[in-house]
């Protein structure tokens, strides 16, 4: 099995893809590059362009946002995702903590994904849905 097929099987953790079909996945891991960087790099900065969607496969990244923490991602988390649909900058700063693998789709080949697979897009919309209801939760009293 070759790291495409791999990457194809580790996006069934990231919940942005949990919904896709495995043929989906495969589509979706042949066009993502990987890539190895080190801890201390920055991979998006808050108020640049977005043009990529980062998945992080290993090691561990920390979001900041107005350079205060927010929190932290491992293995499944992405981010990018906000600057490619909508065209703003990013809103966050996103520093590897450790040296990271990431799985990096461009904005051109996500935006023709969304096209090409109805379907995919129909789960970006739902996972992304999610995400929304969790934010907007109102915490507990306690």
């Amino acid at each position: 099995m070759g790291p495409k097929r791999d990457l194809a099987d580790l996006l069934v953790d990231v919940k942005l893809f949990s919904k896709c079909s495995s043929r989906q996945r495969r589509t979706i891991a042949r066009h993502a590059q990987i890539a190895d960087l080190p801890a201390g790099v920055d991979l998006v900065k808050e108020g640049e362009p977005g043009d990529a969607l980062f998945v992080i496969l290993d090691g561990e990244a920390i979001v900041y946002q107005g350079g205060m923490e927010v929190s932290r991602s491992g293995p499944g988390a992405y981010f990018g995702e906000m600057a490619i649909l909508d065209g703003e900058p990013r809103s966050a700063t996103v520093v590897a903590a450790t040296d990271v693998k990431v799985a990096v789709i461009g904005i051109r080949m996500f935006r023709t994904m969304l096209r090409e697979f109805s379907d995919l897009a129909e789960q970006l919309l739902i996972a992304l849905a999610g995400e929304l209801r969790e934010a907007r939760k109102v915490p507990e009293p306690g």
